[in-house]
């Protein structure tokens, strides 16, 4: 059996740290540029913080309608941002999760599929290669990307015990 690695949270506070540096660093529009909604958010932010600072100074007309649309706009550019990296590091968080599962995880290899008697070794699943075939049973992780040889199969409930041929990752 192997010991499973646990997902982070949504909230979890190195994601969101390293999210709100993210969030502030994609305000570079040579980045924003790949999002055209946010990029055209971001530049008529910057066209109404303009608007905001020419009422604060001239004090012509009161600052306090151009500075609440500013205001909305620079909190929809920074949330956008925000939200774009915090899956990002979800993501990147669950596929380390992955790789590090996969590097812990224990394989029953057959040594002589074709040979009557059922001799097993234990491997790391990284040293699997395409057509070894092993055995997973009812509980266990499946090692490597494979196709079922003999038994039944069902992805995350208890089954019965299982061939497995190892195919590309």
């Amino acid at each position: 059996m192997s010991t499973k690695a646990k997902a982070k949270g949504l909230f979890d506070p190195t994601i969101v740290r390293k999210a709100a540096l993210d969030a502030l660093r994609k305000l570079d529009p040579r980045k924003l540029a790949r999002n055209p909604v946010i990029f055209v958010t971001e530049a008529v932010s910057l066209v109404v913080t303009g608007f905001f600072i020419r009422d604060c100074v001239t004090g012509e007309v009161s600052p306090l309608f151009s500075g609440q649309i500013a205001f909305w706009l620079w909190f929809t550019v920074l949330f956008a941002n925000f939200a774009e990296a915090v899956a990002e590091g979800r993501g990147k968080a669950q596929a380390d999760t992955l790789r590090k599962s996969r590097t812990n995880l224990h394989a029953n290899r057959y040594v002589d599929y074709n040979a009557l008697g059922e001799v097993l070794q234990g491997v790391n699943a990284l040293d699997l290669r395409v057509g070894d075939v092993v055995l997973v049973k009812a509980g266990e992780m499946i090692p490597s990307y494979g196709e079922i040889l003999e038994g039944l199969a069902s992805v995350n409930r208890v089954g019965d015990n299982r061939r497995v041929r190892a195919g590309d990752p």
